[in-house]
């Protein structure tokens, strides 16, 4: 046969097998688009002028490009197979009608071919389109204001090219492969295969089953007691016994039950039963791994997902946390300002003659070291029992420079600390503080952990106290005694100022910082350090939820292929059955079973597993993240089910079809 001949060929059987190409092809332009947008958001000249360099975005579209491709090029392997597996008798039939296998495989590559160009051309013209959506939706993120315009971008055309022609390459040897090493028989039997069910050995089998079930219960167990000096044994430890629990779940627990519900009915399933869960039986250990990989990387990517959210949802409350006041300016300090900042006095002129309404004051903090009782902190903390030194706040001063603090009695303190904000359920109130630093020891009690800190650019503990125990310590404080602290930072005093009218604290931060685009002095400028925060976890949402759809599109579309094969391999069943008399509708009622099992279990395992997860690492948020935690949990949980009405769809009229 002529290369032309074989080309004729090619053509005749792309246009043949439309029905078989068009889930591959959908896999390849899919893939294609969006690797394409993350190269040319990459290379976008407008993301790199308005970007900050505290964003590092060139380094972050790189790492998570590497990702994009990784999660787009194991889907389009794992489409080829299924590609490959519904044409497994036109294979057998191109062999037996006389062509070798090497003009089998000559055949399947040039189709291949005409497929990842015709998919490059097309992706990467669909990419151009929607990169000025992703564009808009990240600089809406980071906050950026204005009209963007996305530019044309040559070097993400060529890498993305490059890149798929080497995805290219992988499915063709796949081809080659599949063609040389199935026999004809393998190859007209490929849609009958399936797998028999065995009598499960009873007590093996129950050990086993519940050994799941255990494992899963003892990660998330462990996931809510990992906080201690074993944390990363305790962290491998989470996610050995959970995916090894999973994978025994689909693999033996549900395995067993199956054969416990099918031996209670004596083998007579019914009608619904056997298009549920015989047919799952058939199929449940060659999808016992695919079902496990899909469950906990959907419960990763939820929890990827919810905890950007997270700290994006949270940003403006934690940065309050850490600067509850709009500026602060550190007085009778000898250091040079550096060329973006103002003095106090300078700032509050400015202010005066720009119209903008501030109340200010001044708060002194005097150092202090002591000790307190044992066994306070959680050990993960790793907190010195030894000594300690924290700052006494006056609450009276406070109060005058516009923060509404409550004012302990004399004898207490209320403990501020924001960056321990969120053990703050773990620390034992109340408890005693031994203060070592005066001319006597002093004891406080303190009575209340208050929420964030109380003074902007103070790094360690606040304890705020009366006016009186604040004067007394005052009067008797030994600076000399004080060893942790050089002798400049042990009586502080901090000018803070609070904008009357939010809505003008950009133009009070531009006075503050005249240059925007280098970060202030440590907790100097509320609203700055906020538009930072906002950038970069801004960006950081942006790329979890643009790998989240990545995963979310391709495991659901993995499983929508995966049942269309099994419903095009029953379809002679379908056609007995309505042969019988039964209805359309009493079909239907036993799929639909089985593809809430398909799709439902996998997803609610997957939404267990990330809750344990992101209830393990709720200490890196200070604040509550229940409302963005479900809101991202039900976004994906909605967008992953539209696939199991798809495949249902597909079904039905799979069903009608079958006569």
């Amino acid at each position: 046969m002529t290369a032309l001949t074989l080309f004729d060929l090619v053509i005749r059987s792309m246009r043949k097998n439309i029905k078989h190409y068009y889930l591959y092809f959908f896999a390849l332009i899919f893939s294609v688009v969006l690797y394409f947008v993350f190269a040319t958001l990459q290379y976008d000249s407008a993301v790199i002028e308005q970007a900050s360099d505290s964003m590092k975005m060139d380094s972050a579209f790189k790492v998570a490009g590497i990702l994009v491709l990784f999660i787009a090029g194991i889907f389009v392997i794992y489409a080829n197979s299924i590609f490959l597996r519904r044409r497994s008798r036109e294979i057998g039939l191109y062999q037996l009608i006389g062509l070798t296998k090497g003009a089998v495989a000559r055949l399947f590559i040039i189709e291949n071919t005409l497929l990842g160009a015709g998919a490059l051309i097309i992706g990467i013209g669909m990419g151009m389109l929607l990169s000025r959506v992703f564009l808009l939706i990240l600089m809406k993120l980071v906050g950026f204001d204005g009209i963007v315009e996305l530019s044309f971008s040559m070097a993400a055309v060529l890498q993305t090219a490059l890149v798929f022609i080497v995805i290219i390459a992988l499915t063709s040897i796949q081809m080659v492969f599949k063609v040389y090493r199935s026999t004809l028989l393998a190859l007209f039997n490929a849609d009958k295969e399936g797998e028999q069910p065995k009598k499960p050995k009873s007590g093996l089998s129950a050990l086993l089953a519940l050994l799941g079930i255990g494992l899963i219960v003892f990660g998330y167990w462990l996931s809510a007691h990992m906080l201690n000096e074993l944390l990363f044994f305790n962290m491998l430890g989470v996610l050995f016994s959970t995916i090894l629990g999973t994978y025994l779940l689909f693999r033996v627990t549900i395995s067993w039950l199956f054969y416990q519900v099918r031996k209670s009915k004596q083998g007579h399933l019914g009608l619904s039963n056997s298009l549920s869960l015989a047919s799952l039986m058939h199929r449940l250990k060659g999808n016992a791994n695919s079902l496990t990989i899909i469950t906990v990387l959907s419960a990763m990517t939820l929890a990827m997902l919810a905890g950007s959210y997270s700290l994006y949802y949270s940003t403006e409350k934690e940065t309050r946390y850490m600067m509850p006041f709009d500026f602060a300016f550190e007085e009778g300090v000898a250091t040079p300002l550096s060329d973006n900042e103002i003095s106090a006095e300078d700032f509050e002129v400015e202010l005066k003659e720009n119209g903008i309404d501030y109340t200010t004051g001044t708060i002194e903090l005097l150092g202090v070291e002591g000790t307190h009782e044992k066994g306070i902190f959680p050990t993960f903390l790793d907190m010195r029992e030894e000594t300690f030194n924290a700052y006494l706040v006056n609450a009276k001063q406070l109060q005058k420079a516009g923060l509404e603090v409550e004012t302990p009695k004399d004898g207490s303190v209320i403990f501020h600390n924001a960056s321990m904000l969120t053990m703050a359920k773990d620390i034992k109130i109340p408890f005693e503080m031994y203060i070592t630093s005066g001319e006597t020891e002093s004891i406080f009690t303190a009575v209340k952990y208050g929420e964030g800190d109380v003074v902007n650019a103070v790094w360690g503990s606040q304890l705020v106290v009366s006016d009186a125990d604040f004067e007394q310590y005052k009067r008797t404080m030994k600076p000399e005694k004080i060893v942790e602290m050089t002798p400049e930072s042990i009586v502080r005093n901090v000018r803070v100022f609070n904008v009357t009218d939010k809505d003008q604290l950009a133009i009070a931060s531009t006075i503050r910082n005249p240059n925007q685009d280098t970060m202030s002095s440590y907790g100097t400028d509320y609203y700055l350090t906020y538009v930072k925060s906002m950038q970069s976890t801004g960006l950081l949402i942006f790329i979890a939820g643009f790998l989240g759809l990545v995963f979310l599109i391709s495991t659901g579309s993995i499983l929508y292929f995966k049942q269309m094969t099994e419903a095009e391999q029953e379809k002679k069943s379908y056609a007995t059955l309505r042969q019988l008399g039964f209805t359309v509708k009493d079909i239907m009622r036993g799929i639909i079973r089985k593809q809430a099992f398909v799709f439902g279990l996998p997803l609610l395992i997957g939404l267990l597993h990330s809750v344990f997860a992101i209830k393990a690492a709720s200490f890196l948020f200070m604040s509550d993240i229940t409302v963005p935690t479900t809101i991202a949990m039900g976004l994906y949980a909605l967008i992953y089910l539209v696939f199991a009405f798809l495949t249902v769809g597909y079904y039905r009229k799979t069903v009608k079809a079958a006569l």
